[in-house]
């Protein structure tokens, strides 16, 4: 693949971003809903109800399982329930601000252009079909990833302001760091690529998204679900694993998507 012609589209691309701000509407408001719901459950209700949480008894898995790791064992029995909280929220964090940032962009990026008729001549380009799928998808990752370092930097913040001191420190260990730089932007490339192909075969950019997010939303809601429960931890290993999971996928979503996406048909018969 040529290097410098995709990077040159994916300049065109960010560049064509900044004049539709509209587009980031959705993602930001995800990454702020994100951010303020576990701040509610762990700060916000307990102080208005008057009753700390480490006095119900409805948190003492989450009490024991975070007074007993290292960067935990610090903390007050109120600060280990928050970190345990804001530790099981930054799941949800990364995945739906990313997936939700990164979607909006992705099939505006295919189903705008071909409104616009811009896509056409791209397509008549010597670009090759990976080389155009890539630059697709890593500019529509960009903004998705930049958008959740934005809400992972507000949510360390506002921890560090208002929640047991030390607790914000729990949420830059390595297994924290993995999901924000690792698994979030690996799980948002799944998606992307699953979008950008469903939006070459479609004029609908609402199909192509919802393709791409059903994909990653079940499985995110899943691991929140089995977090909360306290029957799955996600440690350095399992985040790793994660990961070399993730590459693979995406490995062969690419193989797929070079073969699904059909430049002739868009050529010649998209009206």
């Amino acid at each position: 693949m040529n290097v410098a012609r995709i990077a040159a589209l994916i300049a065109k691309d960010l560049a064509e971003l900044r004049r539709s701000p509209a587009i980031f509407v959705p993602g930001v408001l995800t990454g702020l809903a994100t951010v303020a719901y576990p701040f509610m459950i762990a700060i916000v209700i307990p102080y208005f109800a008057g009753e700390r949480l480490s006095d119900s008894s409805d948190f003492e898995i989450a009490a024991e399982m975070y007074r007993t790791a290292p960067e935990a064992r610090a903390l007050t029995a109120e600060g280990a329930i928050q970190a345990a909280i804001f530790g099981w929220a930054l799941t949800l964090l990364v995945g739906l601000t990313t997936v939700t940032g990164a979607m909006s962009v992705a099939a505006h990026s295919v189903i705008g252009e071909k409104q616009a008729r811009a896509l056409e001549p791209l397509l008549a380009t010597p670009l090759r079909t990976s080389e155009l799928l890539a630059a697709k998808v890593i500019g529509a990752a960009i903004p998705g990833v930049a958008l959740m370092a934005a809400s992972f930097a507000l949510y360390v913040m506002l921890a560090a302001i208002f929640a047991e001191p030390g607790v914000w420190r729990t949420l830059l260990t390595l297994r924290s760091l993995g999901l924000v730089i690792v698994l979030g932007p690996l799980a948002a490339l799944v998606g992307l690529q699953l979008a950008v192909c469903a939006s070459a075969r479609t004029n609908d950019a609402r199909s192509a998204q919802q393709m791409g997010a059903l994909f990653l939303l079940i499985p995110i809601a899943a691991l929140q679900v089995a977090q909360f429960a306290g029957g799955f931890v996600l440690t350095p290993a399992v985040v790793a694993a994660m990961a070399a999971v993730l590459v693979a996928v995406n490995l062969v979503i690419m193989r797929l998507a070079i073969r699904v996406f059909d430049r002739e048909s868009i050529l010649t018969r998209w009206k």
